[in-house]
């Protein structure tokens, strides 16, 4: 089992920036993959970045290319999001997941409760 608390959320200007954390607890050693997720009201959740146990390798999607930056501190077992340049189409709420493996099963999926961004034009 893992769980996962994000805090940093809040209401920002068009053009500043925010980071979220997400606090990870409970039996990390099989985490595969970790990241964040967004959604809104009226589509489905998307993904928004990801990144190894080891931090060594990330991955964003196309709309926060250059403006978010995903990181990991393993020794407070924390991930981040940093987000700059914010746009308005940011507004979502922002879950953070880890994903663990172990052989011979099905990955687990677990999730955060869910911080909010709202970004004002």
């Amino acid at each position: 089992q893992v769980h996962l608390v994000e805090s940093g959320g809040g209401l920002v200007e068009a053009g500043g920036s925010l980071r979220l954390s997400c606090a990870a607890s409970g039996t990390m050693f099989n985490v595969n993959r970790m990241g964040w997720y967004r959604q809104t009201p009226a589509k489905p959740r998307d993904l928004v970045a990801t990144i190894t146990p080891g931090g060594s390798t990330t991955s964003y999607a196309d709309s926060v290319k250059g403006r978010f930056t995903v990181s990991r501190d393993k020794a407070k077992n924390t991930l981040y999001l940093q987000m700059n340049s914010l746009k308005p189409e940011d507004t979502a709420v922002y879950y953070c997941y880890a994903q663990t493996l172990t052989y011979g099963s099905a990955p687990n999926t677990y999730w955060g409760q869910g911080t909010q961004v709202t970004v004002s034009s």
